[in-house]
């Protein structure tokens, strides 16, 4: 049986996505500030397990939009140029704000083979130290490498870095549910999804979320 397509125009695409994604939540009820988010890395996915999954600090949301709206004095940090690529380029410029991924750095490089670690973790350590030279915040993105994600909460617990938010979302089997747990427990404003379950494209579609909602406000 010939299934019938739905005539739509293509810029109404994503107005329809997302009414699709409203119904099949079934008058799901989310906290507020965070409604968007989840719905936005839904339509990234279509998977609807992040209904579930998504889980945010009680500050998390508010902390990080304080952070894009401070002008010049915010930096992402991603783990993946996927992630950083991904990220909407004109909101960025709008508000001043840079995203950078510091993996493929030579220096990085030559950090994670000096202290026997993973260039996720090295540059994360290299965020740090930006940091504090800098005095920039930092939200850091990870929708990769679990690794990158515990080197944060060891930064963190250190005393080297308090991030206006840390988005943790990395996929895969080996300590990533660990590593998601573990950055919990610590003091920070954080957007994760529990589980296996993640990607680069799930932390774009997060940090695309919170700077749509800077668009709606202004």
């Amino acid at each position: 049986m010939k299934m019938e397509l739905e005539q739509i125009l293509p810029g109404e695409i994503e107005r329809r996505s997302f009414e699709i994604i409203t119904e099949e939540l079934g008058g799901k009820i989310f906290p507020e500030g965070q409604e968007d988010i989840i719905k936005r890395v839904i339509h990234t996915t279509a998977d609807f397990e992040y209904a579930d999954t998504m889980t945010f600090s009680p500050d998390a949301v508010s902390s990080a939009l304080g952070a894009l709206t401070d002008r010049g004095n915010t930096v992402i940090v991603t783990d993946t140029n996927m992630t950083r690529s991904g990220i909407h380029k004109a909101s960025l410029e709008k508000l001043g704000i840079e995203a950078v991924c510091y993996m493929a750095d030579p220096d990085v490089a030559e950090e994670a083979k000096r202290e026997g670690t993973t260039r996720a973790a090295a540059s994360m350590k290299k965020a740090a130290d930006m940091a504090q030279k800098t005095g920039k915040q930092i939200i850091f993105s990870v929708g990769n490498a679990p690794t990158a994600l515990i080197a944060i909460e060891e930064l963190i617990r250190e005393g080297c870095v308090h991030p206006a938010l840390v988005i943790g979302v990395p996929v895969g089997f080996v300590n990533v549910v660990q590593a998601k747990e573990r950055i919990m427990t610590v003091d920070v404003p954080y957007i994760v999804a529990k589980g296996r379950k993640g990607g680069s494209t799930v932390a774009a579609a997060i940090l695309n979320a919170l700077l749509y909602k800077i668009d709606k406000e202004r």
